[in-house]
Parts: C-alpha cells; sequence; structure tokens
C-alpha cells in the first residue's frame, strides 16, 4: 500500500482503526451533485472519506462567524483523484472548495484560484516553512493547509527506564539509556533492546517516505532536483544502506512491513523503538499493552540537520465555481480556527500556533516533537511533479523492497534512475 494512501486514511484522514483498511468499509459518501454551483452562502466541501472530522468544528464556527453553511461531500480516497480529474476538465465542478492531498497541488494548479489575501505576512509566519514552500505555485498561493503530519520518534518510556536496562546499556554502550538524539544511538539501541522475541525498530520496505527523510537528512533533495534525477548521488545511497542496516534489530519480513503492520508491532509491545506519524501517539488503544508507557522524541538530525517529510492536505477554491466569496471565507475559517482540528478524532492542525497551544496539556507529548521536527532545516515536502505517485508506486517502493531484502543498493539505486528518467520523459 503506498504511502499517501496510509496517511490519507489513517495520518491525516483519521479514519477508521489503527490498521489500514478501505475506504469503501469507512463509511465513504456518495457522489455529489452534478451541477455546477451557483453563488449561495452554501459552500460544497470535497472531501477524502472521513476527512471532514478535522473541520467539522470550523464548519460550525464559520456559520457562526460568516453565515456560511457548509456542506461535506465524501469520496474514498482512489476514486477522489479521478472525479477531481473529470469536473477540473470539464469546467463543470460539483463543489466550492476541495482538500487535496498535497502530491495533487502539480496536477491541478492550473484549474485552482490564488489564495494569496490569506497568506499575509502574519500568517506565513504561524505555517511551516515547507509547507508555505509547497503551497506557493507558479507565484501564487493555492492551498491553505488544514492539517498536517510528519514523523517523530516513539519509544517505550519504561523499557527506558528500568534499572535493569538502564544499567546494562551503560556497561555496554558507554553512555546513559535515553531517547536517541543521534542515529548512532539509535542503532545502539536498536541493538540493545533486540533479544528474548522484542526488536529495537522496525524497517519499513512497504513505504518510502522513511527513507526519504533519511535522504533529507543527508543533504540531498528527494529523488529530484528541479528537472534532474539525482536518486543514485551519495546522499541517497547513504540514507540507503543505513536504512537496510537495521533490517538486523528489526522483525523479520522487512520488505513487506508498512505503516499498518509497524504501528500494529509497536502496540503490540514487538518494537521498542519506532519512526512513525506523530498522530500514532494518541491513538494507542487504551487495552495496549504499551499504553501509557510510550515516549516521544523529534526526529534525529543528519549531517544536515533534522528532517522529514511532511503529510499535508490543502484546502483548495476551484476556478469554475460561481461560489468563489464563501468559498473563500470558509478557507479564511479554516484558517481562523484551525486549533480546532486538534479537538477531533486524529486531533491535527496546520498552524504553528495551534500546535504550541497544545503542547504543554497532558496527553498532547507528541506536540513538542512534531513542531520540532516539522521546523527542522532539512524538513522538505515530496518533489512537486504531478508523476510523483507514479514513481512512488512503479519505483520507489519496489527499489526499496529488493534493497531490504538484500539487493545491492548502487545497482538498485543506478535501475531506478533510469526508470524514473523514462517516466518523466
Amino acid at each position: 500500500m503506498s504511502t499517501r494512501k496510509y496517511i490519507s486514511r489513517l495520518a491525516v484522514g483519521g479514519i477508521c482503526t489503527a490498521v489500514a483498511l478501505s475506504a469503501s468499509a469507512c463509511g465513504a459518501g456518495g457522489p455529489a451533485a452534478s451541477s455546477q454551483t451557483t453563488g449561495t452562502g452554501t459552500v460544497n466541501v470535497l472531501v477524502e472519506a472521513g476527512g471532514h472530522a478535522e473541520l467539522t468544528g470550523v464548519a460550525a464556527q464559520c456559520k457562526k462567524d460568516a453565515g456560511v453553511d457548509v456542506n461535506f461531500v465524501e469520496l474514498p480516497y482512489d476514486g477522489m483523484f479521478n472525479r477531481l480529474s473529470s469536473e477540473f476538465s470539464s469546467g463543470n465542478v460539483s463543489f466550492d472548495v476541495a482538500a487535496l492531498d498535497s502530491v495533487w497541488l502539480p496536477s491541478f494548479k492550473d484549474a485552482l484560484q490564488p489564495i494569496d489575501e490569506i497568506f499575509t505576512d502574519e500568517a506565513k509566519k504561524d505555517i511551516f516553512p515547507a509547507l508555505v514552500k509547497e503551497a506557493n505555485v507558479d507565484g501564487h498561493f493555492v492551498g491553505l493547509p488544514a492539517w498536517t503530519n510528519a514523523e517523530i520518534i516513539l519509544y517505550r518510556k519504561d523499557l527506558f527506564e528500568d534499572e535493569k536496562n538502564k544499567a546494562g546499556f551503560q556497561a555496554k554502550y558507554g553512555y546513559e539509556l535515553a531517547a536517541p538524539t543521534t542515529w548512532k544511538q539509535y542503532q545502539d539501541i536498536s541493538e540493545f533492546f533486540t533479544k528474548d522475541g522484542m526488536y529495537g525498530t522496525d524497517v519499513k520496505g512497504g513505504v518510502e517516505t522513511e527513507w526519504l527523510a533519511h535522504v533529507l537528512q543527508a543533504g540531498s533533495p528527494m529523488v529530484l532536483d528541479g528537472d534532474k534525477v539525482v536518486i543514485d548521488n551519495a546522499a541517497h545511497k547513504e540514507a540507503l544502506d543505513f536504512y537496510v542496516g537495521l533490517t538486523k534489530y528489526a522483525p523479520a519480513g522487512a520488505a513487506q512491513v508498512d505503516w499498518a503492520a509497524a504501528q500494529n508491532l509497536f502496540n503490540q509491545g514487538k518494537t521498542a523503538m519506532t519512526r512513525f506519524w506523530a498522530h500514532a501517539y494518541r491513538q494507542i488503544p487504551k487495552d495496549s499493552p504499551v499504553a501509557g508507557k510510550v515516549g516521544a522524541a523529534p526526529m534525529i538530525a543528519g549531517s544536515a540537520g533534522v528532517g522529514g517529510v511532511p503529510g499535508p492536505w490543502y484546502l483548495t477554491v476551484p476556478k469554475a465555481t460561481k461560489n468563489t466569496e464563501a468559498a473563500k471565507k470558509f478557507v479564511q475559517c479554516a484558517y481562523d480556527h484551525n486549533s480546532m482540528g486538534v479537538e477531533s478524532s486524529l486531533g491535527l492542525a496546520s498552524r504553528i500556533s495551534a500546535f504550541e497551544k497544545y503542547q504543554d496539556k497532558e496527553g498532547y507529548e507528541s506536540f513538542g516533537p512534531l513542531i520540532e521536527t516539522l521546523n527542522g532545516e532539512a524538513t522538505a515536502t515530496r518533489p512537486a511533479t504531478e508523476k510523483w505517485q507514479q514513481i512512488v508506486d512503479t519505483v520507489l517502493v519496489p527499489m526499496l523492497q529488493k534493497a531490504v531484502a538484500g539487493g545491492d543498493s548502487a545497482t538498485l539505486l543506478a535501475d531506478a534512475k533510469k526508470q524514473i528518467e523514462d517516466l518523466l520523459k
């Protein structure tokens, strides 16, 4: 399963449970009315199935503040791109606002209205830098980040604070056992806890994002540097070799481990640490053996600094809507009341101030590490190419699966470069 689908259904969409389920099983709504919208005080907001959870409170507040009624139209993720493509191409849209996965912005940029007026200097200071950059397409802001996420370090606090473990670790490695702040420490801790049926960490061969975070930390753009394919450079190889090296401290079958599998391993007490989307900290089941025993730390820095790959969704206004005024009022409300998303089932926002508002409250201990990771100097969004998901599905994930199964990294990266160059022709 691709990273984007897991992000939409779990890490961003907040749907169903902690295992990946199909969108149809999550109560996806039916299609919107086919007629084009007209100028009214009601806006149709197209979201991925279940995605209105983060916006329900905003909608109620927008009715109160701006007199705008909101009708959410839900579609399963797999069908949403096709629906958007069809309606944008026809110029006859059935929605006034669409929540878009960030990887779709390059594909639909020409069908979206600028919303530059929302991106004041004050607003830009309150949105994470990587998201401000991504929202600006060809010199205009076309999407407002409604919520975002990133991987941080989740670890078994009870194991780290156990006196026997602390003494044993100190004796073996010569320093105190604590949440890792370097990758060498992460390796040592992973090695130390790989015993007695437990593993120190996981390796997710079924998704590309985690490896790409290591690429950013090593100082290279991910896969593409502008129009140039750079996947075979030294930073990509360094990141891949490091990532594959952790398989000896991870459960077998890494090639098939994806987000859902890794989350289940950690929640079942099988791994001592995991690099995972920050939302998962608050979604550990109460009956899990690790409930109440988990700590959170920022993503670890490489030579280029702290770097993660955010998972944002953006609110956009199509050029074809006849309800622009009300649509933009809703998007402004979504910015003004962004912190309401924290109170939803998933518990995410996009404004720095929204996360800061909660970071010192009990139960939100993951927010401080998330803020630090999203503000990391090496943090960057995915490459702005409409073929990104095709690159992920047909090149990156298969390559990573071969690498964690023992393939030669240099050969695999060289092959991947050729495949990507062919795709981009």
